[in-house]
């Protein structure tokens, strides 16, 4: 798919390099990739993967737990009692894969000749051990908690767990060695008061042992309810300054939403001094976290929405039909749209769960930049003072642009931005009139 994306996107190019009528360009897509912001540049950046369809999900949770995996646990609030049959345990690739295809990315265009030009025409985008001790159920009951079920896949150890009251809950847990943190009881209360379940998971040592995996793999949970959510504030009790999370809606419909906070698109199809092709990374981390102080803090971002089936340009392969399945996609794979929301949240300004809803909005989105190379050949025709004149306008725009993304010392950009030096006027050699 993506080798034939890119030989149209090469005859494509050919009208964009010959384009020139001097006013603010409107580009196609297409362009030349060359780099992308994915989530390894935000430290400990949690991915979560969710397919749904009605009332159906399959949520995938990543594991990107660094340490003991003695000490690994987790605790999961879910609308309802989940049994073994509904959970597997899946392959990280597939979180790194919808990663590099959603990720927010960076093209190049390279200008053609001001002497021969050629029209553009656009081109519009495609769319550890449960230990089993006598008289545990017993002592579960006298703090009103329930093992509503137990069972192990993979390396992982589960329960699933209902409580009549919080501090009943903290103390189970701290009882079977789940290491809660201090607070846990004021955010685990209104789980319980609105009749949630909680997936409790372990590192079962011996079957991690006769895994072939070197590390943790993620867990993938079905379940139907009417609950469309993400639990995010168990995350924070014990969290020092703001967490960066990166969720992948899969849906067959279209575009995906927060209801109970704002959704807002990452600015995007900016261009930006060339310079930033040495130092995307930084930029985008840089533009990210001044879009979220511009914000107000308490925004989902969405960094990409497309439909599965192909992409403009393409940072990565699409997923094939066995990939999506493997992410959770239960219905026809061919009608795959994904969703990119990065949330960066703390407990100030996030303090309830993620909601969600479905919509039919099939539009079209990218986190895109855009660099621009000037044409580097001798111009020799009436058309080099105003093509200069577009270029020199162009980089003080992208200037401009970086300085107000990123909030940069604009002075500091002017430094390092590559302004272009034409070269003199002079006759053409006979055959660039003829070989165009």
């Amino acid at each position: 798919m993506a080798h034939l994306l890119w030989n149209i996107c090469r005859i494509l190019l050919i009208t964009c390099w010959g384009w020139l009528n001097f006013a603010p360009p409107v580009f196609a897509f297409c362009g030349f990739y060359v780099a992308k912001a994915d989530a390894s540049l935000f430290n400990q950046a949690s991915q979560v993967i969710i397919a749904r369809n009605e009332n159906r999900t399959i949520l995938t949770m990543a594991n990107d737990f660094k340490g003991d995996v003695k000490e690994f646990a987790i605790v999961v609030p879910v609308p309802t009692v989940i049994k073994k049959e509904q959970v597997k345990v899946g392959n990280s690739k597939i979180l790194e894969r919808l990663d590099a295809f959603t990720a927010p990315r960076l093209v190049e265009y390279f200008d053609g000749d001001p002497c021969a030009p050629v029209l553009l025409e656009r081109a519009l985008p495609s769319a550890a051990s449960i230990e089993n001790k006598a008289g545990a159920r017993s002592k579960a009951d006298a703090l009103g908690v329930t093992i509503e079920e137990k069972f192990t896949v993979g390396e992982y150890d589960i329960l699933i767990l209902s409580a009549r009251e919080s501090s009943g809950l903290e103390t189970w847990l701290n009882q079977n060695g789940y290491k809660i943190p201090k607070g846990a009881r004021e955010v685990l209360r209104p789980y319980i008061r609105d009749n949630m379940k909680f997936f409790v998971a372990k590192v079962n040592l011996q079957e991690l042992e006769k895994s072939d995996s070197q590390f943790l793999r993620p867990l993938l949970i079905a379940y139907e309810s009417p609950k469309f959510m993400l639990p995010i504030r168990l995350g924070m009790v014990n969290a020092n300054g703001d967490q960066d999370l990166i969720v992948y809606l899969l849906s067959p419909n279209g575009q995906m939403e927060v209801t109970n906070y704002r959704t807002v698109k990452i600015p995007t199809d900016s261009e930006i001094p060339l310079y930033i092709k040495n130092d995307f990374a930084n930029f985008y981390k840089a533009m990210f976290q001044n879009s979220y102080n511009k914000e107000g803090q308490n925004v989902a971002f969405v960094e990409y929405a497309w439909d599965m089936g192909s992409c403009d340009p393409c940072s990565a392969e699409p997923l094939n039909q066995q990939e999506l399945k493997d992410a959770g996609v239960f219905w026809n794979p061919n009608q795959v749209f994904v969703t990119r929301l990065h949330v960066r949240y703390n407990r100030n300004k996030f303090p309830e769960d993620l909601k969600f809803r479905e919509t039919n909005n099939k539009n079209l989105f990218q986190g895109r930049y855009v660099l621009n190379h000037p044409f580097k050949g001798t111009i020799g025709c009436k058309e080099k003072n105003s093509y200069e004149k577009m270029v020199r306008e162009r980089q003080e725009r992208e200037i401009q642009n970086l300085a107000r993304l990123t909030n940069w010392d604009i002075n500091e950009i002017r430094k390092k931005a590559l302004l272009t030096q034409f070269k003199p006027s002079g006759n053409r050699p006979f055959w660039e009139t003829i070989w165009k």
